[in-house]
C-alpha cells in the first residue's frame, strides 16, 4: 500500500490531462517560488515554516492568474456583453491551491518544481484552510457553479459575504458534537485582493418621511461593504471570472459625542456591532430563524451588490459620466440575477427602491425592469425552511422596503382578484403578507411575483413545486416555472479527487470527457470487456487502501479494505434519515450476535456531517452513531466484519478524499422531502452504487443508468401522501417487525449508553411517535435491500459492471449542462467555447483601453 502511495509524484509526471513539464517552466516555477519566499513572506530556507512553504506556492500560483484575470475583465469592458450575477448566501470552496493549478493545466510542472526543490505538493496542499463560506448542498453547488460559468466562458461574478468564520468546526467529544470557531482567515488568504476603492454604504433603521408625494429614508445608520475578490479560473481556456465577497466595515469617524466624553472604548465597541454583521456563517439552511442578525446580512448583501452592478452597468455603458441620465430599459438586456433560494430575496424590494427613488423612474417602469432582470432558484420543499420575516423586524430594520412590499403586494393581490375575482381563499393564500398569527413577509412568493423565471433543482422537485408548494402561482403564472436539474463540476469531483480513474477513463476515451461530460456514455461499450472491469476494480480498490490507512491514521480504527465502504455524508437532518442509517447498523449488529458464524459480507460504515448547533435531534442521531459504533468496534464476535466510523468535521477537502473510494452511497431521504441532492452525483460519477428512494435526482439518475444498476427501496410520494392522509401510525410497523422493534428497544432502554440507560429517549419516542419522515414505514424495505447489496457485492464482475454504469451515465449530472441550461432558458446569455489569449506577463496597455477598469 505505502509503495503504491508514494508513487504519487512519478504517475502525475505521466498524465497526458495535465500537461509535461517543460525544463524552462519548471526553472520559472522554481525562480518564482523562492522570490516569494524572499521578498513576499521575507523568509528563507533556514527559517521557513511548511506555511510559509504553502504561501510561497500559492502566490506564485496565483500570478500565473493575475494576467488572466485582467485579460477576462478587460475583454468584458470592450465587448460589453450580457453578464450573469450569482447571488447566494453560501459558496462553499473547498481549497483553492489544488483546483487552480489543475484548470490552468500547470500541475505537472508545478509538482516537479517542487521535487527539485525537496518539499511535496501535497503536504502543502493539505495545509490550505478550507474556505468554509457555506454549509451544504446550496452552498457546494454555488461553488461548482461559479466553476462551470468560467468554464463555459459566460460572463459572469458570483456575489457572497467574507463570513470572518465559517459554519463551525466540528469536534465529536465523547461521542457529541461540539463547535469551535471555524477561523479560516487567521493565517490569510493569498487568494483574494481587497478593493476598497468600490466600498459602498448599506444602510439600516432610521425611518421613511415624505417629500413632494416621494418617500425618502432618513436617520439611517450606515454600514460598509468592503469587497473582496477571489479568481475563478475557467478549465484551460485562459477564462478568470470573480466571486466578489462583501465585508462588514463601521464608518471611519467615531461619533465625536463619544470623543467629548472621553469614552473612547464605547466608540470602538459600536464599530465592532457594526462589523459583526459579516463575522459569521449562520448554519441553518434548513430550517428558517428569524433572527434580527440574519436578515442584516441578507440585506447587506444585497444592497451592495445592487449597487455595484448598477454602477458597473453605468460604467460600461456611459463611462465615468455621472451626470448623464441613464436609460434603465436596456439593463435586463446586459443584467442577469440568480437569487440562489429566498436568503436574497429581499433584492427585489431594495432594487425597485433603487430604481424608484435614487433613480426616479416611474413604478411600473421599474417593476418591468426588475422582473425582467431577476429569476428565482427554489432549493427546498421542507415547510419550516421557507422564510418569512416578521412584519415588526422589518419595520425596525427596513422600513422603507417594508413600504415597497406592501405596494408589491397590492398589485399582486389585484392581478390575482382580477384573474379570480371571488376566491377570497386564493387571494389569501397568495399573498406575501400573510395575516394569520404572527404578521409575516412570505419571501418565496414575493420571489415568484418578482422573477421572470423560477426553477427547482431536480424533476421531481420542480413537478412538486408546481402541484404542491406554489399550486396557485403556477396555475396563475405556468410560464414562469422550469425544472433545472442540479449538477456537480468533473473538474474538481473526477479529474482532481479521483486521478487514477480519470486516467483509466482518459485511456480509454480520450480528454473530451472534462467539459463534456456526455462523453463519458462511450465507456458502455466497454460493459463486457473484463480488462476494463478489473482495471476498474482495482483503482477502487488503490482508493480504499489509501483512505483505510487514512481512518486509522485519523480514528485509529482498522478497517478491512475488502468490506463494502457504505457511506452517508451529509448535513445532519431528520428528513435526510441518518437515523434509518443507523438501525441497520443495528440490526447487522443483532444478527452477528444471534448467530456469531453467520455469513455476513464485511461493511465499514462512514457517516459524516454537520448539526446545526440548536438542532437537539440531529445531535442526538450523532451521538447515537458514536455511542453503536463504540459497542460494535470493541466487539471481538463482530471483528472486522462491521466497523462504524463518524467521520468529524466533514468538508469538502475530505469529500474529496473519500467519496473515489465509496462502494455504496446512501441517499435515502423521504420520497419527496430532498430537493435535488448532488453528493449522490458525486458518488455516481466516482463509481459508488446508490442505495436511495425514489426522492430528488435519485429518479432521474435511475432514468439515466437503469433501474437494474440503482438499489431502490421505500415508497414513492404518492405513497408517502396516502400514507400520511390515512393517518400514519408508526406503532403499526413496529408491533409487525420483530427486529424493528429490537432495535428500537435497545435504543430506549440504553443498550447503547448502558451508563445513561435514558440518554436516547427522545430518540425512540421519535421513533414510536412522532416518526415524521416515515422510517418505520420503510424499514422492511430498507433492510431487504440492503441484504440484496451485500448479495450483489459477493459478484465482483457484477458488481463492476454496475460501477460502470454509474459512471458511463453522469453526462447529465454536469454543472456544465445545468449552467448551460440556465443561460439559455433563463439568462439569454451564450456559452462560448472560445479561449481568451491570456499571456503571462500584466498587460500593459490599459491607460489605452479607454479607461478599462478590471472591476
Amino acid at each position: 500500500m505505502a509503495d503504491k502511495m508514494l508513487t504519487d509524484h512519478e504517475r502525475r509526471k505521466q498524465i497526458s490531462v495535465r500537461g509535461i513539464a517543460q525544463v524552462e517552466n519548471v526553472a520559472n516555477i522554481k525562480t518564482t517560488f523562492n522570490r516569494h519566499l524572499h521578498f513576499t513572506l521575507i523568509k528563507d530556507r533556514n527559517v521557513a515554516t511548511p506555511r510559509d512553504y504553502y504561501f510561497a506556492l500559492a502566490n506564485t500560483v496565483r500570478d500565473h492568474l493575475v494576467s488572466r484575470w485582467i485579460r477576462t475583465q478587460q475583454h468584458y469592458y470592450e465587448t460589453d456583453p450580457k453578464r450573469v450575477y450569482y447571488l447566494s448566501l453560501e459558496f462553499y470552496m473547498g481549497r483553492t491551491l489544488s483546483n487552480t493549478m489543475m484548470n490552468l493545466g500547470i500541475q505537472a510542472t508545478v509538482d516537479e518544481a517542487l521535487y527539485q526543490l525537496g518539499l511535496d505538493i501535497e503536504e502543502l496542499q493539505e495545509i490550505e484552510e478550507d474556505a468554509g463560506l457555506g454549509n451544504g448542498g446550496l452552498g457546494r453547488l454555488a461553488a461548482c457553479f461559479v466553476d462551470s460559468m468560467a468554464t463555459l466562458g459566460i460572463p459572469a461574478c458570483g456575489y457572497g459575504l467574507r463570513y470572518e468564520y465559517g459554519i463551525f468546526k466540528q469536534l465529536i467529544r465523547d461521542g457529541w458534537q461540539v463547535e469551535e470557531p471555524d477561523d479560516w482567515l487567521r493565517f490569510g488568504n493569498p487568494w483574494e485582493k481587497a478593493r476598497p476603492e468600490y466600498m459602498i454604504p448599506v444602510n439600516f433603521g432610521g425611518r421613511v418621511i415624505k417629500e413632494n408625494n416621494k418617500s425618502k429614508w432618513v436617520d439611517t445608520q450606515v454600514v460598509f461593504a468592503m469587497p473582496y475578490d477571489t479568481p475563478v479560473p475557467g478549465y484551460r481556456n485562459n477564462v478568470v471570472n470573480s466571486l466578489r465577497l462583501w465585508s462588514a466595515k463601521a464608518e471611519n469617524h467615531f461619533h465625536l459625542k463619544f470623543f467629548n466624553d472621553g469614552d473612547y472604548i464605547q466608540a470602538v465597541m459600536d464599530r465592532n456591532l457594526s462589523e459583526n454583521i459579516t463575522r459569521v456563517l449562520y448554519p441553518n439552511d434548513n430550517f428558517f430563524e428569524g433572527k434580527e442578525l440574519r436578515l442584516k446580512q441578507q440585506y447587506f448583501l444585497v444592497a451592495a451588490t445592487l449597487q455595484d452592478i448598477i454602477r458597473r452597468f453605468k460604467a460600461n455603458k456611459y463611462g465615468n459620466r455621472e451626470s448623464i441620465r441613464v436609460d434603465f430599459k436596456t439593463f435586463p438586456d446586459k443584467v442577469a440575477m440568480q437569487l440562489n433560494d429566498t436568503h436574497p430575496s429581499i433584492a427585489i424590494p431594495e432594487m425597485m427602491r433603487l430604481l424608484v427613488d435614487i433613480e426616479e423612474l416611474d413604478w411600473d417602469t421599474a417593476w418591468d425592469i426588475s422582473v425582467k432582470t431577476f429569476a428565482y432558484t427554489n432549493h427546498t420543499l421542507l415547510p419550516e425552511a421557507l422564510e418569512r420575516w416578521p412584519v415588526h423586524l422589518m419595520e425596525s430594520l427596513l422600513p422603507r422596503h417594508l413600504e415597497i412590499i406592501y405596494l408589491i403586494n397590492l398589485n399582486l393581490l389585484n392581478e390575482v382578484k382580477a384573474r379570480y375575482p371571488d376566491d377570497l381563499d386564493r387571494m389569501r393564500r397568495m399573498s406575501i403578507v400573510e395575516e394569520h398569527g404572527q404578521k409575516c413577509i412570505n419571501m418565496a412568493h414575493m420571489c415568484i411575483y418578482g422573477s421572470h423565471a423560477i426553477n427547482g433543482v431536480a424533476a421531481l422537485h420542480s413537478d412538486l413545486l408546481q402541484k404542491h408548494t406554489f399550486k396557485d402561482f403556477f396555475e396563475m403564472w405556468p410560464e414562469k416555472f422550469q425544472n433545472k436539474t442540479n449538477g456537480i463540476t468533473p473538474r474538481r469531483w473526477l479529474l482532481l479527487s479521483n486521478p487514477s480513474l480519470a486516467d483509466l477513463i482518459c485511456d480509454k476515451i480520450g480528454e473530451g470527457w472534462v467539459t463534456k461530460l456526455d462523453e463519458l456514455a462511450e465507456l458502455k461499450t466497454l460493459a463486457n470487456d473484463q480488462t476494463f472491469l478489473d482495471a476498474l476494480t482495482r483503482v477502487k480498490r488503490e482508493n480504499k487502501l489509501r483512505v483505510a490507512q487514512y481512518l486509522k491514521e485519523e480514528y485509529n480504527v482498522d478497517v478491512n479494505p475488502n468490506s463494502i465502504f457504505d457511506l452517508q455524508v451529509k448535513r445532519i437532518h431528520e428528513y435526510k434519515r441518518q437515523l434509518l442509517n443507523c438501525l441497520h447498523v443495528i440490526t447487522l449488529y443483532n444478527r452477528m450476535k444471534r448467530d456469531p458464524n453467520a455469513k455476513i459480507v464485511p461493511r465499514t460504515v462512514l457517516v459524516g456531517g454537520k448539526a446545526a448547533p440548536g438542532y437537539h435531534m440531529a445531535k442526538q442521531i450523532i451521538k447515537l452513531i458514536t455511542s453503536v459504533a463504540s459497542v460494535v468496534n470493541d466487539d471481538p464476535i463482530v471483528g472486522d466484519r462491521l466497523k462504524v466510523i463518524y467521520l468529524e468535521n466533514y468538508r469538502v477537502s475530505m469529500a474529496e478524499k473519500i467519496i473515489p473510494a465509496a462502494d455504496l452511497s446512501e441517499q435515502i431521504s423521504t420520497a419527496g422531502t430532498e430537493a435535488s441532492g448532488t453528493g449522490n452525483m458525486k458518488f455516481m460519477l466516482n463509481g459508488a452504487l446508490t442505495i436511495g428512494t425514489l426522492d430528488g435526482a435519485n429518479v432521474e439518475m435511475i432514468e439515466e443508468m437503469g433501474k437494474e444498476n440503482f438499489f431502490l427501496f421505500g415508497m414513492t410520494v404518492e405513497e408517502v401522501h396516502k400514507l400520511e392522509n390515512n393517518g400514519y401510525n408508526a406503532q403499526s410497523f413496529i408491533s409487525k417487525n420483530s427486529d424493528l422493534a429490537l432495535c428500537i428497544d435497545q435504543i430506549e432502554n440504553g443498550y447503547f449508553s448502558p451508563d445513561q440507560p435514558d440518554l436516547f429517549k427522545d430518540v425512540a419516542g421519535v421513533l414510536r411517535h412522532h416518526d415524521r419522515f416515515l422510517l418505520c414505514a420503510d424499514y422492511e424495505s430498507y433492510i431487504k435491500c440492503q441484504d440484496e447489496v451485500s448479495k450483489t457485492y459477493m459478484d465482483s464482475n457484477k458488481w463492476a459492471k454496475m460501477c460502470l454504469m454509474n459512471i458511463a451515465s453522469s453526462g447529465k449530472f454536469s454543472s456544465d449542462r445545468t449552467i448551460a441550461d440556465y443561460a439559455k432558458d433563463i439568462w439569454g446569455v451564450e456559452p462560448s467555447e472560445e479561449k481568451l489569449n491570456a499571456p503571462y506577463e500584466p498587460v500593459e496597455a490599459d491607460h489605452q483601453r479607454k479607461g478599462a477598469k478590471p472591476s
